[in-house]
Protein backbone atom coordinates (compact mmCIF):
# COMPACT_ATOMS: atom_id res chain seq x y z
CA UNK A 1 0.00 0.00 0.00
CA UNK A 2 1.61 3.54 -0.73
CA UNK A 3 1.23 6.12 1.78
CA UNK A 4 1.99 9.57 1.29
CA UNK A 5 4.89 10.66 3.78
CA UNK A 6 5.61 14.63 5.02
CA UNK A 7 8.41 16.35 4.00
CA UNK A 8 10.18 17.85 7.63
CA UNK A 9 11.92 21.02 6.98
CA UNK A 10 15.98 20.80 6.92
CA UNK A 11 15.11 23.20 10.20
CA UNK A 12 13.06 21.80 12.48
CA UNK A 13 11.13 24.11 14.32
CA UNK A 14 11.23 22.34 18.11
CA UNK A 15 9.98 23.67 21.10
CA UNK A 16 9.67 23.10 24.66
CA UNK A 17 7.70 20.19 25.67
CA UNK A 18 5.03 19.93 27.82
CA UNK A 19 7.47 17.05 30.01
CA UNK A 20 9.79 20.33 30.30
CA UNK A 21 13.29 19.02 31.75
CA UNK A 22 14.88 19.03 28.20
CA UNK A 23 11.76 17.41 26.28
CA UNK A 24 10.79 19.30 22.86
CA UNK A 25 8.12 18.83 20.44
CA UNK A 26 7.48 19.50 16.62
CA UNK A 27 4.75 18.87 14.58
CA UNK A 28 4.71 17.55 11.28
CA UNK A 29 1.95 18.10 8.62
CA UNK A 30 0.89 15.28 7.33
CA UNK A 31 -1.28 15.30 3.78
CA UNK A 32 -4.96 15.75 4.10
CA UNK A 33 -6.87 12.37 5.30
CA UNK A 34 -10.77 11.70 4.66
CA UNK A 35 -11.33 13.83 8.00
CA UNK A 36 -9.28 16.77 6.80
CA UNK A 37 -5.73 18.39 8.04
CA UNK A 38 -4.04 15.68 9.64
CA UNK A 39 -0.56 16.16 11.99
CA UNK A 40 2.00 14.04 13.79
CA UNK A 41 4.25 15.47 16.62
CA UNK A 42 7.36 14.29 17.26
CA UNK A 43 9.03 14.85 21.18
CA UNK A 44 12.93 14.11 21.75
CA UNK A 45 15.20 14.20 24.17
CA UNK A 46 18.80 13.99 23.38
CA UNK A 47 21.65 12.01 25.48
CA UNK A 48 24.44 13.49 26.29
CA UNK A 49 26.31 10.15 25.07
CA UNK A 50 23.66 8.49 23.45
CA UNK A 51 25.53 9.17 19.93
CA UNK A 52 24.24 7.89 16.59
CA UNK A 53 21.72 5.02 18.54
CA UNK A 54 18.24 6.38 19.97
CA UNK A 55 14.56 5.08 20.63
CA UNK A 56 11.48 5.76 19.00
CA UNK A 57 8.29 5.35 20.91
CA UNK A 58 4.70 4.41 20.24
CA UNK A 59 1.77 4.85 22.19
CA UNK A 60 -1.56 2.82 22.28
CA UNK A 61 -4.76 3.25 22.14
CA UNK A 62 -6.45 6.33 24.54
CA UNK A 63 -2.93 7.25 24.69
CA UNK A 64 -0.31 9.68 24.60
CA UNK A 65 3.52 10.07 25.12
CA UNK A 66 3.48 11.19 28.82
CA UNK A 67 5.56 8.20 30.51
CA UNK A 68 8.32 10.79 31.02
CA UNK A 69 10.09 8.26 33.38
CA UNK A 70 10.76 5.57 30.63
CA UNK A 71 12.25 8.38 28.50
CA UNK A 72 14.92 9.36 30.95
CA UNK A 73 15.84 5.94 31.63
CA UNK A 74 17.06 5.93 27.64
CA UNK A 75 18.29 9.21 28.26
CA UNK A 76 20.60 8.46 31.10
CA UNK A 77 21.74 5.00 28.98
CA UNK A 78 22.80 6.78 26.46
CA UNK A 79 20.02 6.50 23.94
CA UNK A 80 18.52 10.02 22.30
CA UNK A 81 14.40 9.08 23.11
CA UNK A 82 12.08 10.02 20.31
CA UNK A 83 7.91 9.13 20.92
CA UNK A 84 5.59 10.05 18.67
CA UNK A 85 2.17 10.89 19.01
CA UNK A 86 0.06 9.80 16.03
CA UNK A 87 -2.39 11.82 14.26
CA UNK A 88 -5.45 12.76 16.55
CA UNK A 89 -3.71 11.21 19.42
CA UNK A 90 -2.65 13.82 22.31
CA UNK A 91 -0.19 16.64 21.21
CA UNK A 92 -1.28 16.02 17.42
CA UNK A 93 -5.09 16.32 17.71
CA UNK A 94 -6.35 19.22 16.13
CA UNK A 95 -9.86 20.76 16.74
CA UNK A 96 -12.65 19.56 15.26
CA UNK A 97 -11.23 16.18 14.79
CA UNK A 98 -12.64 12.90 16.09
CA UNK A 99 -10.03 11.52 18.28
CA UNK A 100 -8.24 8.13 17.66
CA UNK A 101 -10.06 7.85 14.31
CA UNK A 102 -8.36 5.22 11.99
CA UNK A 103 -9.79 3.77 9.18
CA UNK A 104 -6.56 1.32 7.96
CA UNK A 105 -3.47 0.95 10.64
CA UNK A 106 -1.22 2.12 7.49
CA UNK A 107 -2.16 5.64 7.64
CA UNK A 108 0.09 6.00 10.76
CA UNK A 109 3.34 4.49 8.51
CA UNK A 110 3.29 8.12 7.18
CA UNK A 111 4.07 9.15 11.51
CA UNK A 112 6.40 6.92 12.29
CA UNK A 113 7.99 7.38 8.86
CA UNK A 114 8.72 11.21 9.66
CA UNK A 115 9.89 10.23 12.93
CA UNK A 116 12.42 8.70 11.56
CA UNK A 117 13.47 10.74 9.02
CA UNK A 118 13.62 13.22 11.73
CA UNK A 119 16.30 10.92 13.42
CA UNK A 120 18.08 9.86 10.81
CA UNK A 121 18.74 14.00 10.12
CA UNK A 122 19.67 14.12 13.53
CA UNK A 123 22.39 11.20 13.06
CA UNK A 124 20.92 8.66 14.63
CA UNK A 125 21.35 5.59 12.48
CA UNK A 126 20.60 2.73 15.14
CA UNK A 127 16.99 2.80 16.00
CA UNK A 128 15.53 0.67 18.47
CA UNK A 129 11.24 0.85 17.94
CA UNK A 130 8.71 0.08 20.88
CA UNK A 131 5.64 -0.07 20.28
CA UNK A 132 2.45 -0.09 23.16
CA UNK A 133 -0.65 -2.28 22.64
CA UNK A 134 -2.42 -0.60 19.25
CA UNK A 135 0.62 0.58 18.97
CA UNK A 136 2.51 -2.66 18.98
CA UNK A 137 0.05 -4.19 16.93
CA UNK A 138 1.10 -0.95 14.26
CA UNK A 139 4.62 -1.18 14.71
CA UNK A 140 4.53 -4.93 14.00
CA UNK A 141 2.76 -4.60 11.26
CA UNK A 142 5.17 -1.62 9.96
CA UNK A 143 8.00 -3.70 10.57
CA UNK A 144 6.39 -6.74 8.53
CA UNK A 145 5.94 -4.32 5.37
CA UNK A 146 7.80 -1.49 5.46
CA UNK A 147 11.31 -2.07 7.72
CA UNK A 148 13.74 1.01 7.45
CA UNK A 149 17.30 -0.14 8.07
CA UNK A 150 17.96 1.81 10.60
CA UNK A 151 15.31 -0.29 12.77
CA UNK A 152 17.51 -2.66 14.03
CA UNK A 153 15.24 -4.17 16.76
CA UNK A 154 11.64 -4.19 17.99
CA UNK A 155 10.29 -4.08 21.29
CA UNK A 156 6.79 -4.75 22.12
CA UNK A 157 5.48 -3.82 25.50
CA UNK A 158 1.69 -5.89 25.68
CA UNK A 159 0.92 -5.18 21.58
CA UNK A 160 -2.62 -6.11 20.66
CA UNK A 161 -2.16 -8.57 18.26
CA UNK A 162 -5.76 -10.33 19.09
CA UNK A 163 -9.04 -9.10 20.39
CA UNK A 164 -9.86 -9.25 24.05
CA UNK A 165 -13.40 -10.81 23.56
CA UNK A 166 -15.71 -13.93 24.16
CA UNK A 167 -15.24 -16.45 21.19
CA UNK A 168 -18.73 -15.47 19.62
CA UNK A 169 -17.82 -12.11 19.75
CA UNK A 170 -14.38 -12.45 17.65
CA UNK A 171 -15.96 -15.25 15.40
CA UNK A 172 -19.26 -13.70 14.68
CA UNK A 173 -19.78 -10.04 15.85
CA UNK A 174 -16.23 -8.52 14.99
CA UNK A 175 -16.37 -10.14 11.48
CA UNK A 176 -19.98 -8.59 11.11
CA UNK A 177 -18.90 -4.98 12.17
CA UNK A 178 -15.54 -5.70 10.06
CA UNK A 179 -18.17 -6.09 6.66
CA UNK A 180 -20.23 -3.20 8.09
CA UNK A 181 -17.02 -0.74 8.83
CA UNK A 182 -16.54 -1.07 4.98
CA UNK A 183 -19.43 0.71 3.84
CA UNK A 184 -20.50 2.72 6.87
CA UNK A 185 -17.11 3.20 8.79
CA UNK A 186 -18.87 5.94 11.32
CA UNK A 187 -21.14 3.96 13.64
CA UNK A 188 -20.45 4.48 17.04
CA UNK A 189 -19.48 0.98 19.50
CA UNK A 190 -19.12 1.43 23.08
CA UNK A 191 -16.51 0.18 25.17
CA UNK A 192 -18.14 0.11 28.78
CA UNK A 193 -17.67 2.42 31.36
CA UNK A 194 -15.09 0.80 33.38
CA UNK A 195 -12.71 2.86 35.27
CA UNK A 196 -10.79 0.27 36.51
CA UNK A 197 -7.47 0.07 34.43
CA UNK A 198 -6.76 4.44 34.38
CA UNK A 199 -7.94 4.30 38.57
CA UNK A 200 -4.54 1.94 38.89
CA UNK A 201 -2.80 4.30 36.96
CA UNK A 202 -3.64 7.63 38.40
CA UNK A 203 -2.41 9.36 42.04
CA UNK A 204 -5.32 10.56 42.94
CA UNK A 205 -6.72 7.21 43.72
CA UNK A 206 -3.72 5.47 44.86
CA UNK A 207 -1.90 4.77 41.66
CA UNK A 208 1.41 6.65 40.99
CA UNK A 209 1.24 9.05 37.93
CA UNK A 210 -0.30 11.95 36.29
CA UNK A 211 -1.04 12.28 32.80
CA UNK A 212 -3.93 14.88 30.82
CA UNK A 213 -6.98 13.29 31.14
CA UNK A 214 -8.45 15.08 28.35
CA UNK A 215 -5.78 13.25 25.87
CA UNK A 216 -5.92 9.92 27.93
CA UNK A 217 -9.62 9.59 28.94
CA UNK A 218 -10.15 8.02 32.48
CA UNK A 219 -13.53 5.94 30.20
CA UNK A 220 -12.06 4.34 27.08
CA UNK A 221 -14.23 5.98 24.50
CA UNK A 222 -16.38 4.81 21.87
CA UNK A 223 -14.75 3.45 18.85
CA UNK A 224 -16.51 3.10 15.35
CA UNK A 225 -16.94 0.73 12.97
CA UNK A 226 -13.78 1.88 10.72
CA UNK A 227 -12.03 1.59 13.73
CA UNK A 228 -12.58 -2.24 14.45
CA UNK A 229 -12.35 -2.81 11.02
CA UNK A 230 -8.99 -1.28 10.69
CA UNK A 231 -7.42 -3.10 13.96
CA UNK A 232 -9.06 -6.62 12.58
CA UNK A 233 -7.32 -6.46 9.02
CA UNK A 234 -4.00 -5.35 10.81
CA UNK A 235 -4.32 -8.31 12.95
CA UNK A 236 -5.38 -10.27 10.44
CA UNK A 237 -2.07 -9.89 8.68
CA UNK A 238 -0.11 -10.26 11.79
CA UNK A 239 -1.67 -13.42 12.92
CA UNK A 240 -1.61 -14.80 9.61
CA UNK A 241 1.76 -13.78 7.55
CA UNK A 242 4.74 -12.15 9.57
CA UNK A 243 8.13 -12.11 9.30
CA UNK A 244 9.66 -9.20 10.99
CA UNK A 245 13.34 -10.26 10.33
CA UNK A 246 14.90 -8.17 13.44
CA UNK A 247 15.30 -9.16 16.55
CA UNK A 248 11.88 -8.61 18.91
CA UNK A 249 11.23 -8.43 22.25
CA UNK A 250 7.56 -9.46 23.39
CA UNK A 251 6.82 -8.39 27.02
CA UNK A 252 3.65 -8.87 28.85
CA UNK A 253 2.21 -9.72 31.73
CA UNK A 254 1.25 -13.26 33.50
CA UNK A 255 -2.52 -12.48 33.86
CA UNK A 256 -4.67 -10.75 32.55
CA UNK A 257 -7.55 -8.76 35.14
CA UNK A 258 -10.93 -10.51 34.89
CA UNK A 259 -14.06 -8.24 35.20
CA UNK A 260 -14.85 -8.33 38.82
CA UNK A 261 -11.46 -8.69 40.21
CA UNK A 262 -10.90 -7.30 43.38
CA UNK A 263 -9.21 -4.10 42.74
CA UNK A 264 -5.64 -4.94 43.42
CA UNK A 265 -5.83 -7.90 40.94
CA UNK A 266 -6.19 -4.87 38.58
CA UNK A 267 -2.68 -3.06 40.46
CA UNK A 268 -0.91 -6.19 39.28
CA UNK A 269 -1.83 -7.52 35.99
CA UNK A 270 -3.24 -6.57 32.23
CA UNK A 271 -6.71 -4.90 32.28
CA UNK A 272 -6.72 -4.43 28.98
CA UNK A 273 -5.91 -7.57 26.66
CA UNK A 274 -5.47 -11.27 27.16
CA UNK A 275 -1.87 -12.04 27.95
CA UNK A 276 -2.44 -15.74 26.28
CA UNK A 277 -3.27 -14.17 22.96
CA UNK A 278 0.03 -12.00 23.35
CA UNK A 279 1.88 -14.67 23.73
CA UNK A 280 0.06 -17.10 21.21
CA UNK A 281 0.53 -14.64 18.11
CA UNK A 282 3.87 -12.81 19.82
CA UNK A 283 6.20 -15.55 19.32
CA UNK A 284 5.35 -16.20 15.66
CA UNK A 285 6.29 -12.74 14.39
CA UNK A 286 9.08 -13.63 13.27
CA UNK A 287 12.35 -16.09 13.69
CA UNK A 288 14.45 -14.10 16.38
CA UNK A 289 11.45 -13.55 18.80
CA UNK A 290 12.43 -13.11 22.78
CA UNK A 291 9.42 -13.77 25.02
CA UNK A 292 9.46 -12.15 28.91
CA UNK A 293 6.26 -12.85 31.18
CA UNK A 294 6.71 -9.76 33.84
CA UNK A 295 4.83 -11.02 37.27
CA UNK A 296 2.95 -8.36 38.39
CA UNK A 297 3.04 -6.50 35.45
CA UNK A 298 0.03 -3.41 34.30
CA UNK A 299 -1.00 -3.61 30.85
CA UNK A 300 1.75 -0.80 30.00
CA UNK A 301 4.24 -2.38 31.84
CA UNK A 302 6.43 0.59 32.12
CA UNK A 303 3.82 2.09 34.55
CA UNK A 304 3.87 -1.34 36.88
CA UNK A 305 5.28 -1.24 40.28
CA UNK A 306 8.55 0.11 41.30
CA UNK A 307 10.50 -3.26 41.64
CA UNK A 308 8.25 -4.42 39.17
CA UNK A 309 9.58 -2.31 36.37
CA UNK A 310 12.96 -1.45 37.92
CA UNK A 311 13.53 -5.53 37.01
CA UNK A 312 12.02 -4.63 33.63
CA UNK A 313 14.16 -2.12 32.97
CA UNK A 314 17.52 -4.21 33.58
CA UNK A 315 16.19 -7.09 31.41
CA UNK A 316 15.24 -4.86 28.61
CA UNK A 317 18.83 -3.32 28.79
CA UNK A 318 20.53 -6.29 29.14
CA UNK A 319 18.50 -7.57 25.70
CA UNK A 320 18.99 -4.56 24.01
CA UNK A 321 23.32 -4.41 24.89
CA UNK A 322 23.19 -8.25 23.39
CA UNK A 323 21.17 -7.97 20.79
CA UNK A 324 22.25 -4.27 19.39
CA UNK A 325 25.90 -4.54 19.86
CA UNK A 326 27.22 -8.11 21.07
CA UNK A 327 26.12 -9.72 17.95
CA UNK A 328 23.58 -12.08 20.62
CA UNK A 329 20.70 -13.67 19.03
CA UNK A 330 17.39 -14.37 21.35
CA UNK A 331 16.40 -17.48 21.88
CA UNK A 332 13.29 -18.24 19.39
CA UNK A 333 10.06 -18.83 21.69
CA UNK A 334 11.68 -18.64 25.05
CA UNK A 335 9.62 -17.34 27.88
CA UNK A 336 10.89 -16.17 30.91
CA UNK A 337 9.93 -13.94 33.87
CA UNK A 338 10.80 -10.55 35.53
CA UNK A 339 9.38 -10.87 39.12
CA UNK A 340 9.03 -8.05 41.72
CA UNK A 341 12.61 -7.22 43.08
CA UNK A 342 14.42 -10.41 41.46
CA UNK A 343 16.46 -11.33 38.75
CA UNK A 344 15.51 -12.94 35.56
CA UNK A 345 14.71 -16.80 35.27
CA UNK A 346 15.24 -18.95 32.40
Amino acid sequence: MLVAVAVIPAVAQWMPDRLGDGYEMRYVEQPDDYSGKVRSTIVRKRSACGGHRGVLYVHGFNDYFFQKEMGDRFVDSCYNFYAVDLRKYGRSLMEGQKAFQVRDMHEYFADIDSAVMCMKRDGIDEIVLIGHSTGGLTTSLYMNENPPAEIKVLVLNSPFLDWNQSKFQERILIPAVDCIGGVLPGIAISQGDSRAYSESLLKEYGGEWEFDTSLKLEVSPDVDTGWIRAIDMAQAIIQNDPFIKVPVLLMHSDRTAKAGDPREVYSSSDAVLDVEDISRYGKRLGPLVTEITVKGGLHDLVLSKPEVRNALYDYMFGWLDANLYQCGQPGRGREEAVGRGSRVSS
